[in-house]
């Protein structure tokens, strides 16, 4: 009951310490602290103590992300420093118009997403173009982290056909393929799209009626009357990104992101050097938001790595995968569950599927269908504000507050997936 108590009341403190802005290298180990006391773990000695179990959490993310952190980084900060993403933004003004800001970074996430870029990268990516257009449609900045967010870790990261880690986990253990159960996962994927979209443009219009608009901070490149690069050379680089990602996905793996980023970053340099403002300053800024950025990430990894350990979590994950009734429904909840304690979706899953997986196949359930419904539930309770890529993309990247941004990031990383979810268990269960 302690070991319980200590990993709940640990989630919870971490999550209000996130909210409330603490620093997360003191606030994510002290929580994990008391999670570990709670459970009867110790501090310095034995095997599988406290801080050789949080640092090899910790370490472990940052040895398998460091190059991907470092290049999106250094790509994102390229684009403000030459120009190319002002010069791509005030482009797609002309073109669309400001109502279609929003639309325009959506898409653009999206299309990274499907093509195999991950989700920490396309927000490094996209975040200069998105500040770009905010400030030239005169939008809240506030709803960046949200518009990123929902165009990269909801319709398309879980979505059949999708390079996404989320989407090939349960490759390994239901023996299916990536377009598993793809016509149910259409319907969802087009119905979230669309109700997301439409909630994320009602936020931001309702926001903008009481008076919200674009406020510059401290942290913003300085805006100079100064010669722009062609608008294309802010597409050439995220075209070489993607093309390349998606080409070497199966092949490399992990791999092929680093080199896809190399070559965009090598393009962008290329095409635009004689942009540059500063060269030395983009690099140095740059790598110091990618040690920012993954350090916070790997600090509630390190959380992670000790709640699963307990006692408490265990014996969650145990109840979870035991569920009585309609099975899909109980591997939705066991997945929703233990991708929120970990604050992880592939997290959730790499945990829960090899305990759901040959259980529920062993009752007859559709290999096809569970693939699908693992997945989209991966990617709902997993956004919580402790999780990795929410504090990466509200806090390192947009430089925005848990209390000014996390709501609206909530209402569509979390809220919209629960729906999608209910809506591809229903249409399985009937059809």
């Amino acid at each position: 009951m302690l070991s319980l108590i200590g990993l709940i009341g640990g989630l919870a403190l971490l999550i209000v310490l996130t909210i409330r802005g603490m620093n997360l290298f003191i606030a994510a180990p002290a929580c994990a602290l008391l999670v570990a006391l709670t459970s009867g773990m110790s501090v310095f000695v034995g095997d599988g103590n406290f801080v050789h179990t949080y640092m090899n959490g910790f370490t472990s993310f940052i040895a398998s992300w460091f190059f991907m952190f470092l290049l999106g980084a250094l790509f994102g900060k390229f684009m403000e420093d030459t120009g190319a993403a002002d010069s791509l933004a005030r482009w797609i003004i002309s073109k669309l118009g400001y109502k279609k800001a929003i639309f325009a970074v959506v898409a653009a996430c999206a299309i990274l997403t499907y093509g195999g870029v991950s989700v920490f990268v396309v927000a490094f990516s996209v975040y200069p173009m998105a500040l770009s257009l905010f400030k030239d449609a005169n939008l809240p900045r506030r709803f960046i982290p949200a518009t990123l967010a929902f165009g990269s870790v909801t319709f398309t990261m879980t979505s059949a056909g999708s390079p996404e880690i989320q989407n090939w986990i349960p490759i390994k253990y239901l023996g299916t393929s990536p377009f598993a159960a793809w016509e149910v996962s259409a319907v969802v994927a087009v119905f979230m799209a669309v109700f997301g979209y439409w909630w994320l443009k009602k936020m931001v219009s309702k926001a903008v009626a009481n008076g919200e608009r674009f406020a510059p901070k401290d942290q913003d490149p300085e805006i100079k009357d100064r010669e722009l690069p062609h608008p294309a050379t802010g597409l050439i680089p995220l075209f070489v990104v993607l093309v390349i990602s998606f080409l070497f996905h199966e092949t490399y793996k992990e791999m092929a992101l680093i080199v896809a980023l190399g070559g965009g970053v090598l393009t962008l340099m290329l095409i635009n050097f004689r942009f540059f403002q500063n060269l030395g300053a983009a690099v140095n800024l740059g790598t110091t938001g990618a040690l920012v950025a993954i350090g916070n990430t790997a600090a509630v990894v390190g959380f992670g790595a000790i709640a699963k350990t307990t006692e408490a979590f265990q014996s969650t994950v145990e109840i979870m995968t035991q569920i009585p009734g309609n099975e899909l429904i109980g591997a939705a909840i066991a997945v929703s569950v233990i991708a929120g304690l970990t604050g992880s979706a592939s997290g959730g899953q790499a945990i829960a599927l090899p305990l759901v997986g040959p259980y529920y196949l062993d009752q007859g359930v559709d290999p096809e269908q569970l693939h699908r419904i693992v997945s989209i539930s991966s990617g709902a309770l997993d956004s919580l504000p402790h999780n990795g890529y929410v504090v990466t993309t509200i806090r390192a990247i947009c430089h925005e507050t848990h209390q000014a941004a996390y709501g609206p990031m909530a209402a569509l990383t979390v809220v919209v997936p629960l729906i999608g979810l209910s809506m591809a268990i229903g249409l399985f269960i009937l059809f």
